[in-house]
């Protein structure tokens, strides 16, 4: 065999160890499949100290070890975060280094950036673990897809987000219950609220958007909405109705422009992504050539994210050692795998703009004629009803003889801004106590 590939890591948590981890267990039949030794030279660490599988003249807290080391050529990123893992890529790439990366925020706040730079310098970025862990996403986008105009991506790409919604559905549980078990189990941080939120997603989503729709994402395009004022009563209704409730991504192409939304959704029961549940991740994509495909898998976690970095390894490698990456003609090198030309006039439209389903859940006063106020107000805004149903003596104030009401509402189509506009004014209705739940239905 030839000379060894050298491998240089940045970060060294969970997922860093996992990929380390595998570099050394599987040397061997890493080394078969790409005709030569891949070699993990240096490891960046905080604390070098702390007990490791690795060898402690593998470890470093000097970054310039990594990127200035001529050994090693191919950095993987597994810091996490925007900064200083953004500056150490954009180093390796301008040393003439290979990088691959799980960093999710990066790549989807400079994403094509980073990969113009990299095409310049005749290297290339790898990312499959940025999106869906070991789902082999990035790389249908990237090259097994590229044949179709596609027209929407739905996704259920946060683990995290996903157990607790699971949990809430099967088992009755208010938000907070089913978060403290997501935490117990490490499925959560102890600050939750890049999961929760809908912030990892709304990354995610951006990657995947600009590889779906060749346009030029930022996270900013895409609404977020979380999980936290999802309530028990949603999932009961949401059953009864024939329906799941899932934390979605939604990037659709549409005749009025884009649509970027991350936001929990009703979704009808037998619906594929309905049925994703725990710690999975599935992503729906339609293409005009190849119509509707699903990849699922588990989305999170040192196996299935480590799998993708190292793959990305690999992949690389291997093209290294066919002479088809570096050498001394970088920069025309023919295999760096570039973005396509990305349109920078496609609009993304605001989340006013869009038309959807709803699903309201309100408490009013159990007394003739309210429903027929809250129907009056719907139908000013051009909002039209699929289904009402109510259920009796809800306790709103235990001090108070007033009777209410549970009152669940589904509509037909609508505008955002028309349904939001009308649930402001129903909500100051003097027989309506409180809002409870708006949520959108897709499928």
């Amino acid at each position: 065999m030839q000379g060894a590939i050298g491998v240089g890591m940045l970060g060294l948590g969970i997922v860093g160890s996992g990929v380390a981890q595998a570099l050394l267990t599987k040397a061997d039949s890493i080394a078969r499949r790409v005709g030569r030794p891949v070699v993990l030279q240096r490891a960046l660490v905080r604390t070098p100290d702390k007990p490791r599988a690795l060898a402690p003249a593998l470890l470093t807290t000097n970054p310039a070890a990594v990127l200035d080391d001529p050994a090693i050529e191919v950095v993987v990123e597994v810091l996490g975060g925007e900064q200083p893992a953004h500056q150490y890529i954009l180093a390796a790439i301008e040393r003439g280094k290979h990088v691959v990366t799980a960093n999710k925020e990066v790549m989807a706040k400079y994403g094509p950036e980073i990969l113009e730079s990299a095409a310049a310098r005749g290297v290339d970025v790898a990312f499959e673990a940025s999106v869906g862990g070991g789902i082999p996403v990035i790389g249908a986008f990237r090259l097994d897809l590229l044949a179709n105009d596609l027209q929407e991506v739905t996704a259920i790409i946060n683990g995290t987000t996903n157990y607790i919604l699971t949990k809430m559905a099967r088992e009755g549980v208010d938000y907070e219950t089913a978060l403290a078990e997501a935490q117990a189990l490490g499925y959560a941080e102890a600050d939750p609220r890049n999961d929760v939120d809908g912030i990892d997603a709304a990354y995610k989503l951006t990657i995947l958007a600009t590889l779906a729709f060749h346009a030029r994402m930022r996270p900013a395009d895409v609404y977020a909405e979380g999980i936290a004022r999802l309530a028990a009563a949603d999932f009961r209704y949401a059953r009864e109705l024939g329906y799941a409730i899932k934390l979605l991504a939604i990037g659709r192409a549409t005749e009025r422009g884009l649509e970027l939304r991350v936001h929990p959704a009703f979704l009808p029961a037998d619906a594929l992504l309905a049925n994703v549940d725990g710690v999975y991740n599935a992503v729906s994509v339609e293409g005009d050539l190849v119509g509707r495909v699903l990849f699922y898998g588990r989305g999170a976690g040192a196996g299935p994210t480590s799998s993708a970095v190292v793959a990305d390894v690999i992949d690389i490698a291997q093209r290294l050692h066919a002479g088809r990456l570096g050498g001394e003609a970088r920069a025309a090198s023919p295999l760096t795998r570039l973005l396509p030309p990305l349109d920078e006039a496609r609009r993304v439209l605001p989340m006013q703009d869009v038309w959807t389903r709803y699903y309201l859940r309100l408490i009013a006063a159990d007394r003739p004629g309210v429903i027929a106020q809250i129907t009056h107000v719907l139908g000013e805004h051009e909002i039209s009803l699929a289904s009402v149903i109510q259920k009796e003596d809800v306790v709103v104030d235990a001090a108070s003889d007033l009777r209410h009401a549970e009152i669940v509402l589904m509509t037909h189509r609508a505008h955002e801004a028309a349904m939001q506009r009308a649930v402001a004014l129903i909500a100051e209705l003097p027989t309506v106590a409180r809002i409870g739940s708006l949520i959108r239905v897709e499928g």
